[in-house]
């Protein structure tokens, strides 16, 4: 007997390896806003496999939900693998690009300061403003921001979240890729 599906809404990350294609971006998004279901993020790139692309596809959902989208992604044929990862099961990080307001030499003191503290980066330096580059976890990256409203933020720009499994397991180990699923596309 099947086990009754979760149906707490939570933060998922669904990863798939889809075939280098033209279009496939739009494809799986498609998919996507047809089914009604809103993307958190999404981040797409190259893998260690030539020709395969990883997507990282966010998205707050259910467990009945999440089972039903990662159905419809593995029916695409330019799908080869399809992992859920939960917040538990995986390492999720982001980038952060934040110019910040530093007019005065102390401002940036203590700009340079927190930075250092959240052990991310300034990149770039002019008299009235600082770059700073971080790389970590949704809620790292969202408390240096939080640190640096007070000197005036004058930009940010975020990359989606990246996720990998935790342990040994990899998304290869549910991948299309293996010969048995091969077969049935080659003899079509």
């Amino acid at each position: 007997m099947k086990q009754p599906m979760n149906s707490e809404r939570k933060l998922y990350t669904l990863c798939l390896l889809v075939e280098d294609v033209y279009g496939v971006l739009s494809q799986v998004s498609r998919l996507f806003a047809r089914k009604g279901y809103n993307i958190e993020s999404i981040v797409s790139g190259a893998t260690d496999k030539l020709g395969i692309v990883r997507i990282s596809i966010e998205l707050i959902s259910d467990g009945l939900m999440i089972e039903q989208i990662a159905a419809q992604c593995r029916k695409l044929l330019s799908v080869k693998a399809v992992k859920i990862l939960d917040e538990n099961s995986c390492i999720r990080r982001e980038i952060a690009l934040i110019k910040v307001r530093a007019e005065e030499r102390s401002a940036r003191d203590e700009i340079i300061q927190i930075v250092n503290i959240f052990r991310a980066k300034v990149i770039d330096v002019d008299r009235s403003c600082l770059t700073i580059w971080v790389f970590g976890s949704q809620e790292k990256n969202s408390a240096l921001i939080g640190m640096l409203e007070d000197f005036g933020i004058l930009e940010i720009a975020k990359t989606g979240t990246i996720a990998i499994e935790r342990g040994r397991s990899t998304i290869y180990d549910d991948s299309k890729l293996k010969e048995e699923y091969e077969y049935g596309k080659n003899v079509l």
